[in-house]
């Protein structure tokens, strides 16, 4: 019977509806919710057979949940340095784990990056989700596979122990006075026998140099060790130089801690002739208890490699002095702060201006966003109508750039929910007048045999 259609159809005007409200309720509720993607109930009609000629029957509607995953939220600043969000299309893959995490684990896809470090150093998000990301080898780079989770790791970085950089360049500007006479002692001058290193060491064969400046260096456990550079006038433009360590104890298998030694000689205008200077540019110092030069065996140090830039000595007609010396190393240091770059790199910085890379964001892609199935925590997973995913390198191939210290906002629109309420109001209020017209209507049905 029609009006038994139509009252049908009031209700599932009434179901629709309410579904409309639940979805606009949802919006509201998440106005300031991370990258929070809203939801909207589409309606579509029902249409039933119409079996009898010259009756209708209604078929009613149906509401079709549609939510806008593709659409991007704008990007507002953060005063914390872990939060990201993508300025483009992809997601973060994240896990709901970090610690025992198995290739079997389910990965999801969010842009909510309001990341912190939890308790055991990882980034995890407000939703309590664990970032993931590509570990940096040995080399400095990066494994990166376009489809290979179990490559990405839980991204940690606090428990990570403290920073220490080695010297491996020293830069010495130090100026030679170009007046100074060569001595009686350069005549019998021997770097084997009667070095300038044994006259520092109090040896009394050893031979006294007009001049020596120190260079300290940091060794690979971030200790400071002081080497000397003893110079002695032998001619017109030629210094014979030897470099040693003071204590002499510091090293092993050289006399009186002598590491190198050689000549340093100037053009007629102070400046380095390259050329014929002999003294090496290059220090490997070995580790201890290798073959000499090496360091101590006492103190348990790695092998060290330095390289040395004689470019700003000079000779010139002024007192023998140091200018700078220029050293990359830097003692023992502990995390100051986090830097996320663009291009998803995640590092830490130390109070002794090191820098330690952590890691790359890895952003997922699919074809078809809008296909993936919502899940809790303001994340998602794949389905089959979402298309193949695809890891890729933040900026590369389509995929959005990673912004530091940024957050995406919801795609709510409140002046549109709260008009999207009052017609849903309205419309539910319609459907439910079709059931009481309906309802009166087989009243008077029944009231026709009274």
């Amino acid at each position: 019977m029609s009006i038994n259609s139509a009252m049908l159809a009031g209700v599932s005007g009434l179901v629709a509806n309410s579904s409309a409200l639940a979805a606009i309720s949802d919006n509201i509720a998440n106005v300031n919710t991370v990258a929070y993607k809203r939801s909207q109930v589409n309606f579509a009609n029902v249409v039933t057979a119409q079996t009898a000629q010259g009756r209708y029957s209604a078929g009613g509607v149906q509401g079709v949940t549609h939510t806008y995953i593709s659409t991007d939220g704008q990007l507002q600043s953060s005063s914390r340095s872990t939060d990201m969000a993508i300025a483009g299309d992809g997601f973060f893959v994240v896990t709901d784990k970090a610690i025992g995490l198995a290739a079997s684990d389910p990965r999801k896809l969010t842009r909510n990056g309001s990341f912190g470090v939890d308790e055991n150093g990882f980034l995890m998000n407000d939703s309590h989700m664990y970032l993931q990301g590509w570990p940096v080898q040995a080399n400095g780079t990066f494994a990166s596979d376009p489809s290979d989770f179990s490559k990405l790791q839980p991204i940690n970085i606090a428990n990570l122990g403290s920073s220490v950089k080695p010297t491996g360049n020293l830069g010495p500007s130090v100026n030679l006075d170009s007046t100074t006479t060569v001595s009686a002692g350069a005549a019998s001058y021997n770097a084997a026998t009667a070095s300038m290193a044994d006259y520092a060491a109090g040896v009394a064969t050893g031979t006294k140099p007009d001049y020596t400046f120190d260079m300290n260096v940091t060794d690979s456990l971030g200790s400071s060790r002081k080497l000397q550079v003893a110079v002695l006038k032998t001619g017109a433009n030629t210094w014979q130089a030897e470099l040693y360590a003071v204590p002499a104890s510091d090293v092993a298998g050289t006399p009186s801690g002598q590491l190198y030694k050689g000549a340093i000689k100037f053009l007629p205008d102070g400046t380095l002739d390259t050329a014929n200077t002999t003294f090496p540019t290059t220090l490997n110092i070995g580790a201890s208890g290798a073959t000499a030069p090496a360091w101590a065996a006492s103190l348990g140090l790695g092998a060290q490699k330095i390289n040395l830039d004689l470019s700003q000595l000079t000779q010139q007609a002024s007192t023998s002095t140091v200018n700078n010396i220029v050293n990359d190393g830097a003692g023992v240091g502990n995390i100051k702060g986090v830097k996320i770059g663009e291009d998803g790199v995640v590092s830490v910085t130390y109070d002794n201006n090191t820098v330690r890379t952590i890691a790359k964001i890895a952003i997922a892609t699919v074809p078809n966003p809008d296909g993936l199935q919502t899940v809790s925590g303001n994340a998602y997973q794949l389905t089959t109508s979402a298309g193949s995913l695809v890891l890729k390198d933040p900026g590369v191939g389509g995929a959005g750039k990673v912004e530091a210290s940024s957050l995406e906002a919801s795609t709510v629109d409140l002046s549109s929910e709260f008009t999207g309420l009052i017609s849903t109001q309205k419309a539910y209020s319609a459907s439910s007048k079709i059931i009481t017209t309906a309802d009166q209507m087989l009243d008077e049905l029944i009231n026709i045999i009274r």
